[in-house]
């Protein structure tokens, strides 16, 4: 990734105001000083999306989406870091500093960006054969297939001509040479036969990776003939193993979960049904970079592949890889029909949305398959049944999930919860794979978190400072940032207070930037948008401001005796000093003029 100093990076973001940035994809209203939007990271009808040009930040009050502009683009683009910093860039006309390249890199680069050349030409030829006379019988195939026009257009999906050098002659025309031609995986060329095409009589499917660029295609023969569907070949540009069909639209669906298919047409017919959430590994099975793919979009994976048993096994190919990555998994039921194409032609989108809302937890539908190889009439095939069962049981490391999964498992085949228990801490015990759980020494359960009613104060005084920096003055002196227990809170805290004391400003855009995981961006976000009731006169925020600073003190000096070193006199006369400032803050009167 490019590096960038923070001048840069500092330029780029205040030539991008985060209101317009956003306003080009989601529509706006202003409500005072904010405006509000439909969140365009999950489904809603109430508007909870709110941009604050003031701040420069944006948060979604009903999924928690928050950060910066160039967290927006990140989350919406899926873009890296240096991406969005560059979409932004150009967007402002700020030139950035070129990366050096070497002769062969450049080389490279170049390579790259004629191959993706031809086969963006590839697919606009392809796609105005098939409105030709000449692709009437691919035209006819589609039609069948209940595709509407606005399907057919919005997946690019063309026409290969039956004669099998008339890609490579188009091309040719075109001016690309031999060369360059037989990297891109379109064309053949040797000595006897000289240039012909990899696809001819078939329909195509443009293949497209995440940001809209044709890299490959799938064509599946018209008539007799095999194979029956056929792939482009790896190239520079078209990696099967990190590539997944239908991603470049279901990166962008507002659905919790994304459809893992077997084929090009169960993508398109979901679509079509309104299920923009499908995609499908590109003639292979799934593997681990297609999942570490899937894991950018999602934490949500629904297995829709066949239902016959070649599609059985794929899902279960497929579960451990998923789960390695981190990823939720269920499987879909669509018996007695075999895919989600034949499926919804049948019943249709609203019996298929059921069939989702029902899915089976992966584990679950492991169990289900296990349980086809014994005879549950037989109790010696059953007893090896539960045996085998609660060896897979073993695969939980968390107690609690495992003790989770007892319960349904012992529910589903009534086992009895106590009896699988035991069977699973016996096989555990023989293997040693298990440790007993012991109680603490002193018999005392471990100390529960406090409540968040804490975090929510802390959160607030965040909220109050970076929206009228004034209020350093007032509370100069009664609080800092080493009174901020929580440790995420703690650390923004310092960078608050640290800007202000530099700048007399807070600029909380920036400081989303020293935290480069998403979900500790999303919380700072929210640390920055806490919300409370309306304050409505100035007696009444001195009261909420005295209040919420008595709270955060309290515990600060609470938490302090708790870890304190108490042969550490400094310590212990620090906090006895705070203590009765506390006691004094606690009749002083707290003005925000």
């Amino acid at each position: 990734m490019p590096f960038y100093s923070d001048e840069i990076i500092e330029e780029v973001r205040s030539r991008n105001d985060i209101v317009d940035v956003i306003g080009g994809y989601v529509r706006l209203h202003k409500k005072g000083s904010t405006y509000f939007g439909l969140c365009p990271f999950h489904s809603e009808k109430t508007g909870s999306f709110s941009v604050s040009g003031g701040k420069q930040l944006y948060y979604c009050f009903g999924c928690g989406a928050g950060g910066n502009v160039f967290s927006f683009l990140m989350q919406y683009e899926n873009y890296t870091f240096g991406e969005a910093v560059q979409a932004l860039a150009e967007r402002a006309g700020v030139e950035l500093p070129q990366q050096e390249m070497t002769a062969a890199q450049k080389r490279e680069a170049d390579r790259r960006t004629l191959l993706l050349e031809i086969q963006k030409e590839a697919a606009k030829y392809f796609y105005t054969l098939l409105r030709s006379p000449r692709g009437k019988r691919a035209w006819e195939y589609f039609l069948n297939r209940q595709l509407s026009e606005e399907t057919i257009k919005k997946f690019g999906l063309g026409y290969a001509d039956q004669y099998s050098d008339d890609l490579y002659r188009y091309l040719r025309k075109k001016g690309y040479d031999d060369s360059i031609l037989k990297e891109t995986g379109l064309v053949t060329i040797d000595e006897v036969r000289g240039g012909h095409d990899k696809f001819w009589n078939r329909a195509m499917f443009p293949i497209m990776d995440t940001h809209n660029r044709v890299i490959g295609f799938g064509g599946r023969v018209m008539g007799e003939g095999e194979p029956k569907y056929l792939n482009s070949p790896e190239t520079k540009i078209f990696d099967k193993s990190r590539n997944l069909y239908g991603l470049n639209i279901a990166r962008s669906t507002k659905k919790n979960q994304l459809l893992l298919c077997e084929g090009y047409m169960d993508v398109i017919a979901l679509h079509q049904a309104g299920f923009d959430n499908a995609v499908a590994s590109l003639g292979t099975s799934l593997t681990s970079g297609h999942a570490s793919l899937l894991k950018r979009y999602t934490k949500e994976v629904y297995i829709t592949y066949d239902s016959d048993g070649a599609g059985v096994k794929a899902a279960l190919r497929a579960i451990p890889i998923l789960k390695e990555a981190g990823i939720i998994t269920k499987v879909i039921n669509m018996q007695p029909y075999k895919d989600p194409d034949e499926f919804i032609k049948a019943l249709g989108a609203e019996e298929y949305q059921k069939r989702i809302d029902s899915a089976t937890n992966s584990f679950m539908f492991e169990i289900q398959v296990l349980e086809q190889n014994y005879d549950m009439n037989d109790p010696e095939s059953k007893t090896a049944f539960y045996n085998e069962t609660a060896g897979k049981l073993l695969g939980f490391s968390e107690e609690l999930e495992r003790n989770n999964y007892i319960e349904a498992v012992a529910d589903k085949y009534q086992m009895g919860f106590d009896n699988l228990r035991k069977l699973v801490n016996s096989l555990a015990a023989k293997g040693g794979l298990v440790k007993q759980s012991s109680p603490l020494k002193s018999g005392i359960s471990p100390k529960k978190k406090k409540e968040d009613g804490m975090k929510q104060s802390q959160k607030l005084l965040l909220t109050w400072l970076i929206e009228d920096n004034r209020l350093f003055e007032t509370v100069r002196g009664l609080i800092t940032a080493d009174d901020f227990t929580e440790e995420l809170y703690h650390k923004v805290a310092q960078e608050v207070f640290a800007q202000y004391s530099n700048e007399q400003a807070v600029h909380p855009e920036k400081i989303i930037d020293l935290f480069p995981g998403e979900e500790e961006q999303k919380e700072i976000a929210g640390l920055f948008n806490a919300r409370i009731h309306e304050v409505e006169t100035k007696s009444d925020m001195e009261k909420a401001l005295k209040e919420t600073i008595i709270r955060i003190k309290q515990n600060s000096i609470d938490f302090r005796t708790e870890h304190a070193d108490h042969t550490d006199m400094n310590a212990t006369m620090q906090i006895i000093k705070d203590r009765q400032a506390l006691d004094k803050l606690k009749e002083l009167h707290i003005s925000i003029d």
